[in-house]
């Protein structure tokens, strides 16, 4: 969850998805379970230290949130803070922070700026350490940046912190406690839950030392300390604080903190990170800082690992074995370099187990960093739409070998596997030629295409004659194929290195002890073999081809 007071700049979300078109009662609905949830989340995060999402979905939730009160002219007076406040008064306030969306913000952000420092935005929980006479003595939590929690009972056990300034001198630091990590590279290795780790231990009331041993800080600022920011890393150095400068940068351009960006985007650190922080070296005093976003401090983050996309339709896919697949489409996001419409849900199963609907919000990671991949449902709408989703038990190997009612999908999928190169390999005969024939009503069973002539290709729309031609050719080149390619074309259920012979008939009288004596045959695949050549479809087919003289039937 954001522990800063966040301003969204030139936010991509508000820009890119227009306003649905709802009527008002059902925006005013979708609005207030939104807000009622973003509530929960922030008082799970600052009473109970307990991140129940992602910060990036939570952050693309309030986004999502301002966008749809600006499309329905609805009141916004949500307050992320509002449970985050604790009871004591931090000597100087936390800042916010603006959130700039991408490389064209951060350049309007640099324009006129000099002595800027670039960091990296490490994913902890944010705190002032207050030191007297040298001694630390006092841990308090951001809050809501004016006030915040007493954490200083832990401070015995936060050896990783420096308990004595080699200086006796009265100091305020404002910094990240954040979960140590080896070796992190955010690029492939996520945040990890870091920060909610932090927050949970710290809003424990006692630390165990192993506990206690996985905290590690970096200082961010030192409110009152020397007037540049050279200036004040040099001397958190020397009090004991390194890290502070060895992981700060000066920068003078858009190109520089790109650079920086990415390099400690795909660099080992001992931290989680969401992305950089840019800040002006020189700043007002102090005692003037206000708990909101200034003008010398930004956030420029990381891409998205996994981004919030709205469920337009679910469709349910059948393929050639019968296997129904659920596929959500998706108004488009961008996630990395990849525009995405659409995710599998991989089983009909894991469909009926998430209940998504259209309406609903999910979360869309990039598996291997290509294959979308459902993370979660991550808000319901509160309107759910009827959904009719196809009985399991209806479709299996042995359906759909015609275009009957209700099985156009499986029978698209086999003629789809029949023409592919699995099957005869029959060039220009795509899933979009096939839905064609079959929608023309000129395709109805597997066999139907070898009766095809030039009079019946010219009625299909978008088949012009040079087409025609190639596709005709492509027909009488796979009347010619042997036998064996042909039953893997029908999709005999046989293992790819059996040999099955060139005739029909033998195959058809054999049993399943016959097929357990084939190698690599057990009983399961004896079974569906002889299913198979017995179906009385599938022979009514075999008779077909047999017709058509095509080898081995």
């Amino acid at each position: 969850m954001p522990y800063w007071l966040v301003l969204m700049l030139f936010t991509p979300l508000a820009h890119a998805e227009p306003c649905p078109d709802w009527p008002a009662q059902r925006a005013a609905d979708e609005v207030a379970q939104l807000r009622q949830t973003l509530a929960r989340w922030d008082d799970h995060y600052h009473r109970q230290g307990i991140a129940l999402v992602a910060d990036e979905l939570y952050d693309q939730s309030r986004q999502r949130l301002q966008h749809l009160q600006g499309c329905f002219e609805l009141p916004g007076q949500d307050n992320p803070l509002a449970s985050a406040g604790g009871t004591i008064a931090h000597p100087f306030a936390h800042t916010g922070v603006a959130k700039l969306a991408d490389e064209s913000a951060v350049g309007q952000w640099l324009k006129g700026k000099q002595g800027v420092w670039i960091q990296p935005k490490v994913d902890g929980v944010a705190v002032s350490l207050v030191y007297r006479n040298g001694r630390l003595q006092q841990l308090l939590s951001r809050g809501d940046g004016t006030l915040g929690h007493d954490w200083s009972r832990h401070i015995p056990l936060l050896q990783r912190i420096p308990q004595q300034l080699p200086q006796a001198l009265d100091a305020v630091f404002q910094g990240e406690l954040y979960w140590r990590l080896e070796d992190h590279v955010q690029a492939t290795d996520g945040s990890r839950n870091a920060r909610g780790i932090v927050a949970g231990l710290m809003a424990r009331k006692q630390l165990s030392p192993a506990e206690a041993a996985g905290i590690g800080l970096l200082v961010w600022d030192w409110p009152a300390g020397p007037a540049t920011q050279g200036e004040r890393l040099a001397g958190l150095e020397a009090l004991g604080f390194p890290d502070s400068r060895r992981f700060s940068e000066a920068i003078d351009s858009l190109e520089q903190a790109a650079q920086w960006r990415q390099h400690w985007y795909r660099t080992p650190l001992p931290f989680a990170t969401d992305g950089v922080i840019l800040r002006q070296g020189s700043r007002p005093p102090a005692a003037r800082w206000r708990a909101q976003p200034p003008y010398w401090l930004a956030a420029w983050k990381h891409p998205f690992s996994q981004a919030l996309a709205e469920v337009r339709e679910v469709r349910f896919r059948i393929g050639r074995t019968g296997r129904i697949t659920p596929l959500l489409h998706l108004q488009p996001i961008q996630l990395d370099d990849r525009r995405i419409s659409q995710v599998s849900l991989g089983s009909l199963a894991r469909w009926q187990a998430l209940d998504v609907r259209p309406g609903d919000q999910v979360a869309v990671s990039l598996a291997g960093l290509t294959i979308p991949r459902l993370e979660s449902v991550v808000h319901r709408s509160p309107h759910r739409t009827a959904m009719a989703a196809p009985q399991a038990g209806d479709y299996h190997a042995l359906s759909c070998w015609q275009a009957s009612e209700g099985c156009q999908e499986q029978f698209l999928a086999r003629l789809a596997w029949l023409g592919g190169k699995q099957g005869l390999g029959m060039p220009g005969l795509g899933p979009g030629t096939w839905r064609s024939l079959v929608q023309s009503g000129l395709v109805s069973s597997l066999d139907d295409w070898l009766g095809l002539t030039h009079e019946h290709l010219h009625e299909v729309s978008g088949i012009g004659q040079a087409r025609t031609e190639k596709l005709l050719q492509s027909f009488a080149q796979s009347r010619q194929q042997p036998f064996e390619r042909w039953l893997r074309a029908l999709g005999v259920p046989a293992p790819s290195g059996l040999a099955l012979g060139s005739d029909w008939g033998e195959l058809a009288s054999r049993n399943i002890e016959q097929w357990i004596a084939e190698p690599d045959i057990g009983p399961t695949r004896a079974g569906q073999l002889v299913a198979f050549f017995n179906h009385e479809q599938v022979q009514a087919l075999a008779l077909r081809l047999r017709n058509q003289q095509i080898e081995g039937f």
